[in-house]
């Protein structure tokens, strides 16, 4: 007789196992652009992919990284009864602090907003238009993602969907964490911004 916890182990373990990929690494040296751990801010993200001139790239990389999130969520809700949002989290955490690369991942938000809009697409609309209208009118990738991420948890209080509130809440939290480094240096005014010369610089 199968246990009744092995399902819901396996769904946790192909989330964070989905959510480990690191896309943005693999783009890069399969295109020969280097190792992006050793570019820019050594961020395995979308942002850090931009830094090697490769938009095409970046692109590819901020869509993968939002599907494997995606992905986990339908994943897991249909292999176990609320599984989703379970299957989403450890998506994310795999993302962030994956296995393969010694736990030191990416920032998550590509994979929250993946996340996000799988558990509750029109939370994940208010997510997309909070990242691209702070992210244009900051010019800073890190308040975009930032600011992204704390509208989740507001949107799904604001729809109604108080059930998805505590992980979306616990993903945005991580972001911010996941931040702090750009918090202290938006503080003192060093954070640069998209297409800037630090920006540029920082990839050369």
């Amino acid at each position: 007789m199968t246990p009744p916890w092995l399902l819901p182990a396996f769904v946790l373990v192909l989330g964070y196992l989905l959510g480990s990929i690191p896309f943005g690494l693999l783009l890069t040296r399969f295109t020969g652009a280097g190792d992006l751990r050793q570019i820019g801010s050594g961020n395995i993200g979308a942002t850090n992919v931009l830094r090697t001139g490769r938009k095409g790239l970046a692109a590819a990389t901020l869509l993968l990284d939002l599907l494997k999130g995606a992905a986990a969520v339908l994943i897991g809700a249909a292999l176990v009864d609320g599984g989703g949002p379970m299957a989403g989290a450890m998506a994310f955490i795999g993302h962030c602090y994956p296995v393969w690369l010694r736990f030191a991942g990416g920032k998550g938000v590509a994979t929250m907003m993946g996340v996000v809009t799988a558990m509750y697409w029109p939370a994940g609309i208010v997510f997309a238009v909070v990242w691209l209208g702070a992210l244009f009118g900051t010019k800073w990738s890190s308040v975009g993602g930032m600011a992204a991420a704390v509208s989740a948890p507001i949107a799904m209080v604001a729809f109604g969907r108080i059930e998805l509130l505590p992980v979306s809440l616990a993903l945005a939290l991580i972001v911010l964490w996941r931040h702090r480094a750009n918090i202290t240096r938006l503080m003192k005014g060093e954070e640069p911004k998209v297409g800037s010369s630090k920006q540029k610089a920082a990839a050369e």
